[in-house]
């Protein structure tokens, strides 16, 4: 019983690791496929350029959530997130949303550090990374400053928000390419 309970968790790992691998592949609309790998320029490419590094590609970004849409009730954030990625390490997430007021909802911003809590919108294992004031005006800005996937959702409502609102989205930041993109 406890090898097939093994080989279930071992077998599940992989789907996850194969799924994650794929989906990262298809996010990532920068880096080429090895389908159209061109052997022949590969030290171009990959060789030393006497280390000169493309500052563009280099130089992290400042996203702001939600783009023109901010950070409110009823915009479809997950969807938001595979349309606007890839994210890279040490790019700046802005959080932007209107003060609480008598027309429109106070937000928040909570990060969630599992996938199980950020499915369930289980706020209560979740930490509030920004009130209700620190999206008004600039906005509230998070770095993803580590390799590791990032949960986030409003924490409103005991996370009404977060299901029926679909504020929510999840990233996984990427190493920035060495190279620059092809024309």
């Amino acid at each position: 019983m406890a090898f097939t309970t093994n080989c279930v968790h071992v077998l599940m790992l992989f789907v996850i690791i194969t799924t994650s691998m794929f989906t990262i592949t298809i996010a990532n609309k920068d880096w080429p496929s090895f389908g159209n790998f061109n052997y022949t320029d590969w030290w171009s490419r990959f060789g030393n350029h006497n280390n000169q590094m493309n500052k563009t590609q280099q130089e992290s970004k400042n996203i702001i959530v939600g783009g023109s849409q901010n950070w409110q009730f009823g915009y479809n954030y997950s969807d938001w997130a595979i349309k606007s990625g890839p994210f890279y390490l040490n790019d700046t997430l802005i959080f932007k949303y209107d003060a609480p007021n008598a027309t429109s909802f106070p937000h928040s911003v909570y990060m969630y550090s599992s996938w199980r809590s950020f499915i369930k919108c289980d706020v209560k294992k979740a930490k509030m990374v920004a009130n209700h004031t620190q999206g008004v005006g600039e906005g509230f800005k998070f770095v993803l400053n580590k390799w590791k996937p990032y949960y986030f959702s409003c924490g409103e409502k005991n996370g009404l928000h977060c299901n029926i609102g679909q504020m929510k989205f999840s990233i996984m930041p990427m190493f920035r390419p060495f190279w620059p993109s092809s024309p």
